[in-house]
C-alpha cells in the first residue's frame, strides 16, 4: 500500500504545517515537529513504506501520513464544496476546513468559546461626556453599514458630540460616497472631516503593498496614521474603529490573536504593573483602552515589537501595510510626534469598541441594521441591497481574491478574513445561513481565476499622474 502526505500538510523546516482550520480537539494546532529521519521518508512520498519506515512514522500515520487512496482533494468550485450543517463555512472558501461527525465546522464546534472572545480592545456601551474636549468620541467613518450604524447610535441614540473622520480612499464605492453626504444632512450635531492622500503618494504605497500582499488594501491602518495627530490635538478621550463582532472574533480563528488578548482589556493586575512602570518614568498612568491605542499606533510607526514576533503572532497583513506606508516617511513623522506627545501628557484617546450585539438586543442583525440606517441616516445600499459584508470599497473583492488564492495555494498562512467573518456571522445568526451562502456565491471574491475588479488596482498603480 502506498502512503502519501495528507492534503494541506506541507513540510516547513523541521515541521509539518497544516493550511486549514482543524476540528475542536486540534484547533489552531497546525504545526507538528518531525525528526530528520521522518523528514527523509516524507520527502520520498508517495511510496510503499517498509516496516521500519512505518515504525518511524507511527505518530504521523493516519493523520498527516495516510494511504494514497485517502488523500483529500480540495474543491475547485463552490459547487463542489462541503458546507457546515450549521453555518456558511465550507471547504472551498476555507481549504482544509475539517468537519466533525455531525458535519459541523470548527467554528460551530467552539461556538461557546467564540461568544466569550468578544473584542481585543475594551468593549463598552456608554461613553461619558468629555470635560476637556469639543468632542466626546471620534469615529472612523467609511460610509459602510457598520460605521453608519455606529454613527447613528453615538449621535442620535446617545446624543454624543462625535467627530467623524474619513480617509477618502481612491477606491471608495459610489454608494459609500453618497451615504457620507447623506449622513452630513442627517446629523447636524456631528462634525465631519476627511483627507485624501495625494495620488502620487498613494501610488508609491500601493505599488509596494501590491508587491508584498497581492492587493492594495491599507484600511484602516493608513486612516489611523492620518488622523491620530488630530485626535491628540483635540484631546478626544475615545475613538472607535467600527468593527463588527465577526471581524474581531475572526482574529482568534486566524491565529492572529491568542485567547489572552481578549481578556487583556480587563486585566487589572497587568494594567497596574504597566502603570507602575509609567509612574516611575514620570509619565501619567494609562486609563482603560489607552494602552491599546499606544500599542496600535506604535506598531504602525515602528513595526511589530520583538515580543510579538517571538510569540508567533506577527501579522503579515499589518507588517506589509506598515512597510508600504513607510515608503512615504512624511506620512509617518506626524504620527511619531503625536505618540511621544500623547504618551508624556496622557492625552491618549482610548481605543474602544461598542458592543454591537449588546446594543442590538443580543444579535447584530445585518438586515435589520440596513433597514434602520436607510431610514434614519440616508444610508445607500449596493444596487441589489443584498451584500452585508464590506459595503464601502470597490476593491473589497480583490482583497478577498488575493487572500483566498494565496491561502488556497499554501503561500500564506492567513485564512481569508471574509471567509471567517461570513462563517462567524451566520453562526451567530447576524444573518441566516442561506443569506450568507448566497452572499458568498454572488458577491465575494472567492475565485481561482483573477476577478475583473483587480484591474481597478493595477490601473491605479500603473497610471501616469
Amino acid at each position: 500500500m502506498e502512503y502519501a502526505l495528507q492534503s494541506r500538510w506541507k513540510v516547513e523546516g523541521n515541521s509539518l504545517y497544516y493550511y486549514g482550520l482543524r476540528n475542536k480537539a486540534n484547533l489552531l494546532r497546525n504545526r507538528v515537529k518531525i525528526s530528520s529521519q521522518q523528514l527523509e521518508i516524507i520527502q520520498q512520498l508517495p511510496k510503499v513504506l517498509s516496516d521500519a519506515e512505518r515504525q518511524k512514522l507511527q505518530p504521523l500515520l493516519d493523520k498527516q501520513v495516510v494511504p494514497l487512496s485517502e488523500v483529500k482533494t480540495t474543491p475547485k468550485r463552490i459547487e463542489e464544496a462541503q458546507f457546515c450543517t450549521t453555518c456558511s463555512a465550507n471547504n472551498y472558501m476555507i481549504p482544509g476546513l475539517e468537519f466533525d461527525e455531525q458535519g459541523q465546522c470548527p467554528i460551530c464546534q467552539t461556538h461557546e468559546l467564540s461568544q466569550q472572545l468578544r473584542s481585543v480592545v475594551p468593549l463598552i456601551t456608554d461613553i461619558p461626556r468629555a470635560k476637556n474636549s469639543r468632542f466626546d468620541v471620534a469615529l472612523f467613518f467609511t460610509g459602510g453599514k457598520d460605521s453608519t450604524y455606529l454613527l447613528y447610535y453615538l449621535a442620535k441614540v446617545k446624543k454624543l458630540r462625535v467627530l467623524a473622520v474619513t480617509w477618502e480612499i481612491p477606491y471608495m464605492s459610489d454608494n459609500a460616497r453618497q451615504s457620507i453626504e447623506n449622513a452630513k444632512r442627517h446629523f447636524s450635531t456631528v462634525e465631519f472631516i476627511n483627507r485624501y492622500v495625494s495620488n502620487a503618494d498613494m501610488q508609491t504605497i500601493y505599488k509596494k503593498l501590491y508587491e508584498l500582499s497581492g492587493n492594495t488594501c491599507a484600511c484602516p491602518s493608513l486612516a489611523y496614521i492620518l488622523f491620530y495627530p488630530t485626535l491628540v490635538e483635540e484631546r478626544i478621550p475615545y475613538f472607535i474603529a467600527g468593527n463588527e463582532p465577526a471581524q474581531l472574533i475572526g482574529l482568534y480563528y486566524n491565529g492572529l490573536a491568542p485567547k489572552i488578548a481578549y481578556s487583556f482589556p480587563d486585566n487589572r493586575a497587568l494594567q497596574f504593573l504597566i502603570n507602575i512602570g509609567r509612574i516611575l518614568t514620570l509619565r501619567p498612568p494609562l486609563k482603560r483602552g489607552q494602552l491599546h491605542t499606544l500599542m496600535t499606533m506604535k506598531q504602525l510607526a515602528y513595526g511589530d515589537p520583538w515580543i510579538k514576533q517571538v510569540a508567533g503572532y506577527s501579522n503579515d497583513l499589518i507588517s506589509n501595510v506598515v512597510k508600504a506606508i513607510h515608503q512615504v516617511p512624511s506620512l509617518v513623522k506626524p504620527l511619531k510626534r503625536s505618540i511621544r506627545k500623547s504618551s508624556w501628557l496622557g492625552t491618549i484617546p482610548a481605543f474602544v469598541q461598542i458592543d454591537l450585539d449588546k446594543i442590538s438586543d443580543g444579535v447584530y442583525d445585518w438586515k435589520e441594521t440596513k433597514e434602520l440606517i436607510e431610514k434614519e441616516c440616508g444610508w445607500v445600499a449596493l444596487p441589489d441591497n443584498t451584500k452585508g459584508l464590506h459595503t464601502s470599497c470597490k476593491i473589497e473583492r480583490c482583497k478577498e481574491y488575493s487572500q483566498f488564492i494565496r491561502f488556497y495555494h499554501c503561500k500564506s498562512k492567513m485564512i481569508p478574513f471574509s471567509a471567517l467573518e461570513m462563517a462567524l456571522a451566520s453562526s451567530s445568526k447576524a444573518l441566516s445561513r442561506e443569506e450568507a451562502i448566497n452572499e458568498i456565491k454572488t458577491h465575494l471574491g472567492f475565485s481561482l481565476e483573477e476577478i475583473p475588479e483587480c484591474k481597478i488596482m493595477t490601473h491605479f498603480i500603473e497610471e501616469k499622474w
